[in-house]
C-alpha cells in the first residue's frame, strides 16, 4: 500500500493481538492443539509475546509464522532472507533508527521506496522515513527474526572489519610498543560473522607464512579472511580458554564447547560451539561447530519430504513400539530428521530419553544423555540405564556396534518406540547392516518399522534462479532413460540453475533441503529378510510396492526448480 498524505492523522495501532494469533493458528490446525495451549499459557505465564515462543519451541517457522500474521493484519509480507538489498537502498534508513524502529529499506524503483516493518501501523516511525528520503513508502510487513537478519547488512565486510582492527593495533603500537593484540574482539568477529553468514563450520587452519579463515555455508566450504600467521597462536590459546581446555598442550587433539553470546545492537543470541582442535605440521587447527537456537528449524515440512513420504513417516512414528532408522552419510541430516520427529512426538504424557554423542540441541521435556568414555558411559551401557527409566520413546544417536544393536532391536521388541541412525548409503543396505551386527533376521523383521535414506543438496537462489530449456538425452550421460521417464514426459527439459547474487554470495545457492528414499517394511519385505535376501532384493520389492529411489526424488526436486542435476548426482556419488 502506498502512502498518502493523511497517514498522520491516524493514530498509532497494534498489529495484533496475542488472542488474534492463537485464534487464527486453532483455525488452520498447523499446529499440534495442546502444544498451541501449552504455548499460549507460557506466553502469558512469562508475559512473553505467543510468536516469541512458538519460535523458541520451534512449532513454526519464522517465513510461515508472517505469512500467518500478514494474513490477520492484511498487509502484505515479505522475507526479507530471500531479497538482495542493494548497500545505497538499505544505507536510505540510518542505521541506529532501523535498529530503534525495527524497518528496513530493500527497494527503491519507478513506485518509490520499499520498506518494511515488524509493524507497518507505527504511524511515527513511517512519516520519520517518508521525510528523510522524500519518496513514496510503500510498506510491507516482516517478522523480528526477518528484521534482525536484514540489520546485520549494516555491518561492514568481515575483510575491511579485520583491517580496521589490525589498523587499530598497529596505531596503538606506536604509542604504547607493549600493546597486545586485540585477539578477544578478533574471536568475537569471526564468530559473528559466521552466524550471520548461516555458516555451520568455521575452520582455522594454520599453513605456511599466513593462517586462513574458512567457512562452512550450505555444506561448501570459502575461504574468508587470511591473517598473519602470528595471530594463529593467539586465536587457539583465546580459543582454548573460552572452551576450558589446557593452552599449555599443544601435540595431543583437544575437545571442548563454548557457549558464545552475541549481543549488539540488533540481535541478542546464545551459541553453543562444539571445539576440536588438533595438531598438525604447521600448528594447530581449529574447527568450531556453530549451534545456534534461533536457526533451527525442525519440522519435517521444511526437511523437504514430499506429502506421501510425510505420510509414510507419520504412520511409522504413531506406531507404539518398532524402529525408525535414519542412513546416510555424515552430514546428510539423519540427527535432524530424528529430532524432527522427537519433536512431534514430545507430549507431557510420553517419558522420552535419548542417549547421543554429542547432544547437538537441548530440547525441553526431553531427557538427553551425553556419552562419556572416560566414565564408561558408552551407548549400550547408557542405553540399558534408559531402559530402567521407564521410558515411552527412546532416541539412539548412532547405532555402531553389535552390543548397541542387540539392546535397541530389543527395546523395539518390548514396547518402547526406538529411534535411530546408521551408515548405510540406501534404506535397503541398512537391513544386511543390522544382520552384520549379528541381529537374527526375524528380529530385524519384526522390529523396524521404516527406514529413511537422506541426503542434503543446496537449494537454488530464488533472487536469482534462471531456468532453460535442454534436450532430455543431454541427461542420459548420468540418469537411465527408465528413471528419467518417471519423471520428465517431454524429449525437452526445462531445468533451473542460479546466476549468482549477493544473497547467495555469488554461488547461485542459498540454503539446504533434503532427498530421501523412505522404506516401510510391509509383509513381502518382511518375509525378504526373514529368507536372508539380498540388498538389491529388498531393493527391488520396495520399489516395486511404492518407494521412490532417491535419484528419481533428486530428478522431481530439479523439475520443480529447488535444485541442480550438479547437486544431485554429487551427493547421491559421493
Amino acid at each position: 500500500m502506498t502512502i498518502s498524505h493523511n497517514l498522520s492523522n491516524m493514530k498509532y495501532m497494534q498489529l495484533y493481538s496475542d488472542i488474534d494469533l492463537y485464534t487464527r493458528l486453532k483455525e488452520m490446525g498447523v499446529i499440534d492443539g495442546k502444544k498451541l495451549d501449552a504455548a499460549r499459557a507460557e506466553a502469558e505465564a512469562k508475559q512473553i509475546p505467543l510468536e516469541e515462543i512458538l519460535l523458541i519451541h520451534d512449532l513454526i517457522n519464522d517465513e510461515n509464522l508472517g505469512n500467518v500474521i500478514a494474513d490477520i493484519t492484511e498487509q502484505k509480507y515479505i522475507n526479507l532472507v530471500k531479497v538482495s538489498i542493494p548497500p545505497e537502498v538499505l544505507h536510505l534508513i540510518p542505521e541506529l533508527f532501523a535498529v530503534k524502529k525495527e524497518v528496513i529499506a530493500f527497494k527503491k524503483d519507478s513506485e518509490g521506496l520499499h520498506i518494511a516493518l515488524s509493524n507497518p501501523l507505527d504511524i511515527q516511525t513511517i512519516e520519520f522515513v517518508k521525510k528523510k528520503v522524500g519518496l513514496p513508502l510503500i510498506l510491507y510487513f516482516t517478522t523480528h527474526r526477518n528484521i534482525s537478519h536484514s540489520l546485520q547488512k549494516y555491518k561492514k565486510d568481515v575483510t575491511k572489519t579485520f583491517d580496521d582492527i589490525i589498523h587499530a593495533y598497529v596505531q596503538e603500537l606506536k604509542i604504547h610498543s607493549d600493546a597486545d593484540p586485540p585477539i578477544i574482539k578478533m574471536v568475537d568477529t569471526i564468530i559473528s560473522y559466521a552466524q550471520s553468514n548461516k555458516a555451520s563450520d568455521i575452520h582455522i587452519e594454520p599453513a605456511k607464512g599466513h593462517c586462513l579463515v574458512r567457512y562452512r555455508i550450505d555444506g561448501m566450504l570459502h575461504d574468508v579472511i587470511t591473517l598473519p600467521s602470528e595471530i594463529q597462536p593467539l586465536l587457539a590459546t583465546r580459543i582454548k580458554v573460552l572452551s576450558k581446555l589446557r593452552t599449555d598442550e599443544h601435540q595431543a587433539p583437544q575437545d571442548g564447547k563454548i557457549q558464545h553470546t552475541i549481543e549488539d545492537l540488533a540481535r541478542k543470541e546464545t551459541l553453543d560451539i562444539r571445539v576440536s582442535i588438533v595438531p598438525i605440521v604447521e600448528g594447530e587447527k581449529i574447527v568450531l561447530r556453530l549451534l545456534s537456537s534461533q536457526s533451527r528449524q525442525f519440522g519435517l515440512l521444511d526437511l523437504g519430504f514430499s506429502s506421501d513420504y510425510l505420510e509414510l513417516i507419520t504412520k511409522a512414528y504413531q506406531k507404539p513400539y518398532g524402529m525408525i532408522l535414519a542412513t546416510g552419510p555424515t552430514g546428510s541430516g539423519k540427527t535432524t530428521t530424528m529430532y524432527a520427529i522427537l519433536k512431534i512426538l514430545n507430549q507431557p504424557e510420553k517419558n522420552i530419553m535419548t542417549i547421543e554423542d554429542p547432544v547437538e540441541y537441548d530440547i525441553e521435556g526431553i531427557n538427553q544423555i551425553q556419552v562419556n568414555s572416560k566414565t564408561g558411559l558408552t551407548f549400550a551401557s547408557g542405553l540399558r540405564s534408559i531402559l530402567r527409566q521407564d521410558p515411552n520413546v527412546i532416541l539412539v544417536g548412532e547405532i555402531r556396534d553389535e552390543e548397541t544393536a542387540g539392546i535397541a532391536v530389543n527395546s523395539a521388541m518390548t514396547g518402547h518406540l526406538v529411534l535411530s541412525t546408521l551408515h548405510t548409503n540406501n534404506t535397503s543396505t541398512a537391513i544386511p547392516r543390522l544382520i552384520d551386527m549379528k541381529i537374527e533376521p526375524y528380529l530385524v523383521a519384526s522390529t523396524v518399522n521404516c527406514i529413511i535414506a537422506q541426503r542434503l543438496v543446496r537449494k537454488i537462489c530464488t533472487e536469482c534462479r534462471m531456468s532453460e530449456e535442454i534436450k532430455g538425452h543431454e541427461l542420459l550421460n548420468h540418469v537411465k532413460l527408465s528413471t528419467l521417464k518417471k519423471v520428465f514426459s517431454s524429449k525437452m527439459v526445462r531445468v533451473y540453475k542460479g546466476k549468482g547474487c549477493a544473497v547467495c554470495h555469488n554461488t547461485g545457492y542459498e540454503g539446504r533441503v533434503g532427498i530421501y528414499e523412505v522404506m516401510v517394511i510391509t509383509d513381502a519385505i518382511r518375509e525378504a529378510i526373514t529368507n536372508k535376501m539380498d540388498a538389491s532384493h529388498i531393493e527391488k520389492l520396495a520399489i516395486e510396492e511404492g518407494m521412490q529411489p532417491m535419484l528419481t526424488e533428486g530428478l522431481m526436486k530439479i523439475k520443480a526448480g529447488v535444485t541442480t542435476l550438479d547437486e544431485v548426482l554429487r551427493v547421491i556419488q559421493e
